[in-house]
């Protein structure tokens, strides 16, 4: 009994395990989010953002005065000048050293402000590279989602064509068995049949190989049971329109973070040209300390000799830079040059982002036209394929017709599916580059 109870226990909880695993089913949405915020990326922008954080705001304390403590301690022997007796013996004697001191920055040829105006942009910077590496992991989800889709898609057309194979398989058999059909007809059959398996094994190798790299990219342990939710895709007409690649990239000028951040990364140089130029000014600040000390040759309290050796000063010190190995030029004339380079890399950054856009732009209208011209061939394809089955049935035409009608059928909805993802992904990537969310 307890035996049973156990054994019904024990298929209860597999089952329930097994039905758990099998929820495992995601949406796009829940694939981006889950990335967005488990990505390694992603988490190591974060931290850059709150590096450059923290490094703006010691750029801004550095207006503030220091302070900083003294404390020394020297030992002496041989021959000291003694006190009260003011003659010098050979003796061992201690003294103790303490002191206080603060400065303050009043003028540093204006590289503190511009240090801060600097790093606020270099902060701005790392928070569009932040949200670049969300939009490149974004992308890449939705292109392994829409491979997954269309994996499945692919398996679903070579699973219906092995279907009305194995039919054929059956109704030719009774036709062999019952001597009215030759048995080669049976072979040719038979060898598309088993042509369509592999078909299918490939398609099916193909959805696991979409899937995995879909976990991979979630950073997520391989897992049988994960699948992608189907969602209802956007129906595609013949007129379908597709926005101008010049309308996108207006728009993504303003909105893509790789703009920004390469923008932003020019100013930051130009401030950093300031910085260098600001080496040749002379710096102004201003300083104050106190001192005291206490010597084990005097017979003076401890606390006494610390309040009647107190020394205070305050002053102001300026440093003008005469000569410095012409190590300032150079830094100004480097700054200069990174000025450039920057600049470079901001044009290219936008030739960059063209040039992905009016590919996406040509690829999408290419999409199109393939799915236009896809779905008269898949009409024409099927209507092919029913006359010929027709045919076939009563032995109008041998097997290596029929076979061949069929496999140009597969050929032509193969081709529409391509085009139809295809189609789908390029607009959906248009519309991203023009700031819209990325959705199915």
């Amino acid at each position: 009994m307890i035996r049973t109870i156990f054994t019904i226990t024990y298929l209860l909880f597999v089952s329930l395990f097994a039905a758990l695993q099998a929820q495992e089913v995601w949406s796009l949405e829940k694939c981006i989010n889950y990335a967005l915020d488990n990505n390694i990326k992603i988490k190591q922008g974060v931290i850059n953002t709150q590096y450059q954080q923290n490094q703006l705001k010691v750029s801004k304390f550095s207006r503030l005065p220091d302070l900083n403590g003294q404390v020394s301690q020297n030992f002496s022997f041989g021959r000291t000048l003694t006190y009260p007796e003011n003659t010098y013996k050979d003796i061992k004697s201690s003294q103790t050293n303490l002191g206080l001191s603060t400065s303050l920055p009043l003028f540093q040829g204006f590289q503190i402000t511009n240090n801060i105006s600097k790093l606020e942009l270099d902060l701005q910077a790392s928070i569009e590279d932040l949200s670049k590496a969300k939009s490149d992991i974004s992308v890449n989800i939705a292109s392994t989602f829409l491979e997954i889709l269309f994996a499945k898609d692919l398996v679903k057309v070579s699973e219906d064509q092995l279907t009305v194979t194995n039919l054929q398989i059956r109704q030719i058999t009774e036709k062999v068995n019952a001597g009215s059909l030759a048995r080669g007809s049976l072979l040719e059959i038979e060898a598309q049949a088993a042509g369509e398996e592999l078909n299918l094994v490939n398609a099916q190798n193909q959805l696991k190989i979409a899937r995995l790299r879909l976990t991979q990219l979630l950073e997520l342990p391989s897992n049988d049971a994960f699948d992608v939710e189907v969602p209802a895709l956007p129906e595609i007409t013949a007129e379908a329109s597709i926005v101008s690649a010049s309308e996108v990239y207006k728009s993504a000028l303003l909105t893509r973070p790789e703009i920004k951040g390469a923008d932003l990364r020019y100013q930051s140089s130009q401030y950093q040209l300031k910085i260098a130029q600001g080496a040749l000014y002379p710096t102004i600040s201003m300083y104050a300390n106190i001192n005291t000390l206490y010597s084990n040759q005097n017979s003076i309290s401890f606390g006494e000799q610390l309040n009647n050796n107190q020394r205070k000063g305050i002053g102001a010190q300026m440093n003008i830079p005469i000569f410095t190995r012409f190590a300032n030029r150079l830094q100004i004339d480097n700054a200069r040059l990174q000025v450039l380079n920057i600049e470079l890399e901001l044009e290219n950054t936008k030739k960059l982002l063209r040039s992905d856009i009016e590919t996406a732009q040509t690829s999408a209208i290419a999409a199109l036209n393939r799915y236009n011209s896809n779905q008269k061939a898949v009409s024409s394809m099927k209507e092919a394929f029913r006359y010929s089955e027709e045919k076939f049935g009563v032995g109008l035409v041998n097997a290596v017709e029929y076979n061949t009608a069929k496999t140009k059928l597969a050929k032509s909805e193969s081709d529409l599916l391509q085009a139809k993802y295809e189609f789908i992904f390029r607009t959906k990537i248009l519309d991203f580059y023009r700031g819209l969310p990325l959705t199915l």
